[in-house]
């Protein structure tokens, strides 16, 4: 069983009231287990805001506070697994783990488990984070990539995590002199701009050519002032433009249709959906020439309703689908 260690947390970057990136060090005279690309490790924080999983009528399963019997919530400790977004050269060298983490909510707007504690990090204060030392997962490119020309890579939100490891690891290894043969495309999605981790970095190493690397990123509450650089709309509408499929809301509302129920509530989900476009500079046909299904494997990480919806895309334009699962088996 993986024992637990103590680090701290050295550098907070906080990129929206419900987006962060952020470092932990372990302590002095320890080192982090060696990891692949793409790889999870459980945190734990001690001094968390407790939920507790109820299963509403419709079965959806859903966490609210955990109160005691004054009707104060309970506190104390929670571990959860979250993946590395540090590339693992960079922990050889500087011995780091960097993490992209979004802050929970209720349906209420009130924050819980891990990540209520992790956005309350104070670097030099506040600023101990327990790790389990196993880093585990097989949501790497040698176990769900090999044997494919090209690799498509889908994330919503901190789901960019493992695949930003995985590009920077590549980059790495090219200025080694160890260039890696496949193509990657990698399609990142978050609300706004500002939200876009890594987005600077990812654009360098796309311009830097050491990897045949595509990237593409898009926003789903695009500003007045949109920078037509970034694609509009959901991360999962924009592959579909890219497949040449309708959208998710346009295949509701024709299935509402089909179904002769719900049609209003549809036609009016579409009306208000941002209409998937792609980015300026990134040609239509060019991309779909790389996106050929019979070569390429499609990875996602992310929410789960988006995961869902990229799997359905995929499935309809007959790619392999890979997505990633954590198992809470590092931690009691």
């Amino acid at each position: 069983m993986a024992q637990r260690k103590t680090g701290f947390a050295v550098s907070w970057e906080s990129l929206s009231p419900i987006l962060g990136i952020f470092r932990v060090q372990p302590a002095a005279g320890s080192r982090f287990p060696d990891y692949e690309a793409g790889q999870y490790i459980a945190l734990r924080r001690e001094d968390c805001a407790l939920t507790r999983r109820v299963v509403d009528a419709e079965r959806r399963v859903r966490f609210v506070p955990d109160l005691d019997g004054a009707g104060v919530q309970r506190r104390g400790p929670v571990s959860h697994a979250y993946s590395i977004s540090s590339a693992p050269y960079e922990t050889q060298r500087e011995g780091f783990l960097e993490f992209y983490v979004v802050r929970e909510v209720d349906e209420d707007g009130r924050p819980g488990r891990l990540t209520e504690s992790l956005f309350r990090i104070e670097p030099g204060a506040d600023d101990e984070v327990i790790y389990f030392d196993r880093i585990a997962g097989d949501f790497t490119l040698p176990r769900r990539a090999d044997g494919f020309a090209h690799v498509l890579m889908v994330a919503s939100g901190s789901g960019l995590a493992p695949f930003v490891s995985m590009v920077k690891q590549l980059d790495f290894e090219a200025g080694q002199g160890r260039r890696d043969s496949k193509r990657y495309t990698l399609l990142h999605g978050n609300r706004t701009a500002p939200e876009l981790a890594y987005h600077r970095d990812l654009e360098a190493i796309a311009a830097a050519g050491r990897i045949d690397f595509r990237y593409l990123a898009t926003v789903s509450r695009p500003a007045p002032d949109h920078d037509p650089s970034l694609g509009r709309g959901r991360v999962s509408n924009v592959l579909r433009l890219l497949l040449e499929l309708p959208s998710k809301e346009e295949e509701d509302l024709a299935s509402a249709q089909t179904r002769g129920q719900g049609v209003e509530k549809a036609r009016a989900v579409l009306g208000k959906a941002v209409a998937a476009a792609l980015p300026a500079s990134a040609p239509p046909a060019a991309l779909r020439e790389r996106l050929r299904p019979a070569d390429t494997v499609l990875m996602t990480c992310g929410n789960a309703s988006a995961m869902s919806d990229v799997q359905h895309a995929a499935e309809a334009r007959g790619m392999r689908f890979e997505k990633e699962d954590w198992k809470p088996t590092l931690y009691p």
